[in-house]
């Protein structure tokens, strides 16, 4: 969070907009970090190898040791492809910690709306990451 702050309040060139943009750019902040934390980690030259993925049920960041941060974002991104609405509901919740009814403010869509873009999401997810 610490690393997050410190690259959205050097970010001269930020211009965010409201409530919801600064979300999405904090959530998009939060997932590079980790990301490249992980990839850091998992250099061979720091004894490589990705974990297996378990994805968290109930959506809020794990400090699991066997979280495969790089195979959620490889993932992420192809749900991306085909749902830009389900990846941002992905990213808000569990890159930001927000909460369902949070995160329909911020998607300015209902609660029913994130909940099953949240459970499909979770599903697609966990098959894709699986190879499934």
């Amino acid at each position: 969070v610490h690393e997050a702050y410190l690259k959205l309040s050097n970010a001269e060139s930020l211009d965010l907009q409201d409530r919801q943009h600064f979300f999405a750019v904090a959530a998009q902040a939060m997932r590079r970090i980790l990301i490249d934390h992980a990839r850091g980690k998992n250099r061979l030259k720091r004894g490589g190898d990705h974990a297996r993925f378990e994805f968290d049920a109930d959506g809020l960041a794990t400090t699991d040791p066997d979280l495969d941060l790089i195979a959620l974002d490889e993932a992420l991104e192809r749900l991306a492809d085909q749902s830009p609405r389900r990846a941002r509901v992905v990213e808000l919740r569990y890159f930001a910690g927000l909460t369902i009814e949070e995160t329909a403010e911020v998607l300015e869509v209902s609660v029913d709306t994130v909940k099953a873009d949240w459970r499909l999401a979770k599903l697609w997810l966990r098959a894709e990451i699986s190879g499934r």
